[in-house]
């Protein structure tokens, strides 16, 4: 287990958060219906940082964009999410 430092709360035990998804699959529901299946099925899986959407479900239920090392699990950076977070 690690720490997530919650932008609202402070650090906070990994158990409280829940992992949704990485930001790449976030789609415009107004866009092409071929460039979101590609987006939703077929993504890249890196060994390196990749940046994931979380949700603090046990503390504040704020949702938040963590950049994670998908190997080493190191949180690099946590945001809260908004229009300006996501691609």
């Amino acid at each position: 287990m690690y720490q997530i430092t919650c932008p609202h709360c402070g650090p906070r035990a990994q158990t409280e958060f829940t992992y949704e998804r990485t930001t790449d699959s976030v789609v415009d529901p107004a866009g092409d219906p071929q460039t979101a299946m590609q987006a939703l099925y077929t993504r890249a899986n890196p060994m390196g940082l990749d940046d994931e959407i979380w949700r603090h479900t046990y503390g504040c239920r704020a949702w938040m964009v963590l950049t994670r090392h998908r190997v080493t699990h190191e949180i690099h950076a946590v945001k809260a999410i908004g229009p300006e977070a996501l691609p």
